[in-house]
Order: C-alpha cells, then sequence, then structure tokens
C-alpha cells in the first residue's frame, strides 16, 4: 500500500466553505437582490442596511423588513502531480440554509437600519484524505524513523503502513450591524453605523498510521479544538442623488478579530505498536521509548503549536472601500456600476507556518471587484435582473496553503422578483462563480488549487 502521510493539519482558513461573494475575510452578499443581480451598492431597497445605508434617506417610508435564505455548494480540491503520477486531494464544503434578517424604519430625513448575518466566511469542509504538503512531511519523518527502530535488535517495524484519516473544520463570522442616516440636503445624504461580529470556529479530526493496517499504532495524532473570538467595524457611508442618477461610497474600517484556542483533544506520538515491540524487549525501558518519542518532537511540535490551547490566532477583516454608480434609464430600467476595494495587506492574518501575524504582507495587493448590475420591471408584478462580479485577490505562492488558498473568479447571477402584494415582494436568485485554477510550484511536486461555487437563494420583503 501506498505511503500516506501523519498528520493532522485542518488549519485556519481553509474550512472557510463560503455562501460567498466578497473578499478574502469578507462576505457581501446577504439579501436575494445580490444574488440576482450583484451590484447593489446604488440601491433604496431594503438590502441598503448593508450596501447602502445611507441610501435609505431615499427608501420607503416607515418599517420595512426582510428575511433571506442561501443555499451554497462547494468543492476545494487540491490536486498533486509528481513523477510517480497525479492525486487530486478533495474537499468537499458545504453550509446549511444560510438566513439574512433586514429591518429599516424612515420618518422624514432619517432613517434607522439593521442587518443580521454572516458577514465573514462562513461553513464546513471536510478532507477525507489529508492535504499533500503534510502527507508529504509526515511521509518523509517516518521514513527516515522507521530504519532507525529497525536498528535497535529485536525491533523488527514493517516499512508498509495505512492511513486512517479524517479532517474536518468550521468557520463563521457572525455579525450584527446598526445604523444611522440622515438627509443633509435635497441631493445628500449620509450614514454612521457599526457591525458587532462574533467569530466560531472548531477544528476536528485523527490520522492514525497503522503497521500493516492490521496490527496496531505506529504513530497518531488527534485534534479537538474550538476558536471563538469578538470584533468591531464602524462604518460611514454617503449618498448623493439627484434625478436618473445615484452616486454613493461606503467605507468599512478594518475589524481586529483575535481568537483564542480551547483545546479539548491535542495528542501526537508513538503508536502503541512501537510501544508494545519495544517494551518485549527486555534491554529496552521507559528511557529508550522516551528518547524515540523525541526524535518525533520537532516535526510535531511545529504542527501542533497552532492549536495548544490558549494560543491566539488573528482574523482580521480588512477596511473596505465601495464607490457606485447608479442610472435609472427608464422608470422601468435600472443599471449599476460598482467597484470594491479590500485593503487585505494590512489585515492581519496568522501564518500557521512562522506562527506570526504576517501572513497578509506576502499578497501581491489587496482585493479589487468589479460588479455590474441592471434590472428591468417587466410590469407592476414582475421585475427580473442579472449581474456579474471579477475577483482578484492579489495572490501569490507565498500566500497560497494547502491549508488556506483562494483563487481569482468572475461570477454571474440571475433571477427575478414578484411583488405579490403592494407590501409583500418575493426574491429568487442564483449566482456561480467561475474560479482560475491556482498553479504553485512545490518542492514535492505541482499543486493546482481548484474552487466551485454555487448559490440559491429566496427571500421575502415586508413593508408596513
Amino acid at each position: 500500500m501506498r505511503k500516506q502521510a501523519l498528520i493532522l493539519a485542518v488549519m485556519t482558513i481553509a474550512f472557510a466553505a463560503n455562501v460567498r461573494a466578497g473578499g478574502l475575510m469578507t462576505n457581501t452578499n446577504y439579501h436575494i437582490a445580490f444574488d440576482r443581480m450583484m451590484a447593489r451598492g446604488a440601491t433604496f431597497d431594503i438590502d441598503a442596511a448593508y450596501s447602502n445605508p445611507a441610501g435609505l434617506a431615499w427608501g420607503h417610508e416607515g418599517w420595512q423588513l426582510s428575511l433571506n435564505f442561501q443555499k451554497p455548494w462547494q468543492y476545494r480540491d487540491i490536486e498533486l502531480t509528481t513523477q510517480a503520477g497525479s492525486h487530486t486531494y478533495e474537499g468537499k464544503a458545504s453550509a446549511p440554509i444560510v438566513p439574512a434578517l433586514f429591518a429599516s424604519y424612515k420618518k422624514d430625513k432619517w432613517a434607522i437600519s439593521s442587518m443580521i448575518g454572516i458577514v465573514g466566511s462562513g461553513g464546513f469542509v471536510e478532507y477525507k484524505e489529508g492535504v499533500p504538503e503534510y502527507n508529504v512531511k509526515i511521509n518523509s519523518l517516518l521514513n527516515n524513523l522507521i530504519p532507525q527502530f529497525n536498528k535497535l535488535p529485536g525491533i523488527n517495524i514493517s516499512e508498509k503502513y495505512a492511513i486512517d484519516s479524517e479532517m474536518k473544520g468550521k468557520q463563521y463570522i457572525y455579525g450584527g450591524q446598526f445604523n444611522f442616516t440622515y438627509k443633509l440636503l435635497d441631493c445628500l445624504s449620509a450614514a454612521v453605523g457599526m457591525r458587532v461580529n462574533y467569530y466560531d470556529g472548531y477544528f476536528r479530526g485523527h490520522v492514525i498510521a497503522d503497521e500493516g493496517g492490521e496490527y496496531g499504532q505506529l504513530a497518531r495524532m488527534l485534534l479537538d479544538v474550538d476558536q471563538k473570538g469578538w470584533g468591531f467595524t464602524p462604518m460611514i457611508s454617503v449618498n448623493y442623488h439627484q434625478g436618473p442618477l445615484t452616486l454613493t461610497a461606503r467605507y468599512e474600517f478594518r475589524t481586529k478579530i483575535s481568537t483564542k484556542n480551547e483545546t479539548n483533544v491535542l495528542d501526537a506520538g508513538l503508536g502503541d505498536i512501537l510501544i508494545s515491540k519495544v517494551a518485549a524487549v527486555p534491554v529496552y525501558g521507559p528511557q529508550t521509548l522516551a528518547t524515540l518519542n523525541e526524535k518525533l518532537t520537532p516535526t510535531l511540535s511545529n504542527l501542533k503549536a497552532p492549536f495548544e490551547d490558549g494560543v491566539h490566532t488573528r482574523y482580521d477583516m480588512p477596511a473596505l472601500l465601495s464607490v457606485a454608480a447608479g442610472y435609472e434609464f427608464t422608470p422601468k430600467l435600472r443599471a449599476t456600476l460598482e467597484y470594491h476595494f479590500f485593503d487585505d495587506k494590512n489585515a492581519k492574518m496568522t501564518d500557521i507556518h512562522e506562527m506570526a501575524n504576517n501572513r497578509q504582507e506576502k499578497l501581491e495587493h489587496g482585493t479589487h471587484e468589479i460588479l455590474a448590475g441592471i434590472e428591468y420591471d417587466i410590469n407592476d408584478k414582475f421585475t427580473v435582473s442579472c449581474g456579474g462580479q471579477r475577483t482578484d485577490y492579489g495572490l501569490s505562492d507565498g500566500y497560497q496553503q494547502n491549508t488556506s488558498f483562494a483563487c481569482d473568479s468572475y461570477s454571474v447571477g440571475f433571477g427575478g422578483a414578484w411583488n405579490i402584494t403592494e407590501k409583500v415582494r418575493l426574491n429568487a436568485g442564483y449566482f456561480m462563480s467561475i474560479y482560475s485554477d491556482y498553479e504553485k510550484q512545490a518542492s514535492y511536486g505541482l499543486e493546482t488549487y481548484s474552487r466551485t461555487n454555487y448559490v440559491v437563494g429566496l427571500g421575502v420583503d415586508y413593508k408596513f
């Protein structure tokens, strides 16, 4: 049987299976109107509570509520190509039905609004075969150690072993946002807001190397770690509206999120088969076992370090600048062009390999996004829309990791709205992201990172 790995390295951002549009750590799609149009930075509808709070100065007079549900599917695969051939490590990511709630109240020149949703990352992923980087590291370690064990008189360890491995993780950033909007002039409004963010994640799994697949453990690593953290996001926005033209700008300040490990299980070392074989030889004792275990220590200590109890990990959400221009060509036809810049290079991310808060420095630039959307009212009852988005993360080999990688993408979305009554609107949308594969030449072979992402959504807006 082909030699496999001994490691559970289900780390950091890899487990952000997202509902997903936006930057490396930030979601921007909460309302179904985004799914069906994408560029929503100039809207006055209820989803402006997130995408254009200042625009609510021209929104519905009185109360509005909106409840939205989205279902994503995503795969995050790594193909390793070496002289021996290629193998794909499949990462299946999923999330349950993801809700978001919006509310606003407007009276004359002022409005208040709020939004609750999963504002960063959001989801779960499982790698049933591990990831190639750590497979290679531990395979190399065991190749060196087994011959050393076999040099001990009376010890005979097979160089063939099997792996029992399961790795999975979760990462959600929940957010609750509140805004206050005021119309300064007939054509100009401004808004200020604050979002409270709660990070909730975990890493679970085991990797066990068995001699011959039947006879007992050569070595093992067990992991069960929870991560929690808080962060706060101030934000400001302005809206200029004159005739058919709307111009907007929104700025979210950087959100510092530092999580703390709550380590339930973190165990790695020699397995029972090695212990029993050494213990069966009378001349060996606890000191010999300790010496053998120490040979594993340098590698295992480095791999375990990020998961030790009490360790802090940074998952900052970057500052975001959003500007948009909307134009109403006719009372039935509207279009929006929008630009996002996520200042990722100044948002701290922990580099697992170096255990330093500097991974963001390896990016070539922050994330650039361009969005465009168009919306058409067929009649008083039905609206159709479509849109697109281009995302460029500024990726580099130094940033990409097996356990945390991204791919530039194009996204397209379409859908419609049905005004069931004057007060009730039903929104439905679908969008998909088309990713560009990223190739990285590692010391042990060529890695190709690839992703897929599909989202369907349904939501209801209510005015009263």
